[in-house]
């Protein structure tokens, strides 16, 4: 099971990459692009959703397209929420109790180069 801890430990490997403390608690930004964050029950969330999130740590992240969303949503469905809002698509939210480490490093490393700008990108990339 993955924790908050882990993901500001891949976080803090990305360049640009900074976080701070919301509203909603701790949230992750490169070049001022939010691209990860804890997710909490606020009312514009479906009823079952906020449930979940206020059990359980909730995540969620910026993903490439509303596919690559539905693809992680249908490949673990236990794990992976469905939309919590219709705002700032295309995001994922996942359950932190269900992803190893080395998925939440995946997740938030795509999620930071969703967001990042290229020059970012081929700095973390070694200058390729």
């Amino acid at each position: 099971m993955a924790t908050l801890d882990d993901l500001r430990r891949v976080a803090a490997g990305l360049p640009g990459s900074e976080e701070r403390s919301t509203t909603g608690g701790a949230a992750w930004f490169v070049r001022h692009k939010l691209y990860a964050w804890e997710c909490h029950p606020w009312p514009s969330v479906p009823p079952e959703m906020r449930a979940i999130m206020a059990g359980e740590l909730v995540v969620g992240v910026k993903v490439g397209d509303r596919l690559d969303a539905l693809a992680l949503r249908e490949m673990e469905p236990d794990t992976f929420l469905g939309p919590t809002t219709p705002w700032s698509e295309p995001k994922v939210a996942f359950r932190m109790a269900g992803i190893a480490q080395d998925h939440l490093a995946e997740l938030i490393t795509e999620a930071w180069r969703v967001q990042a700008p290229k020059y970012l990108r081929r700095e973390f990339d070694g200058g390729v």
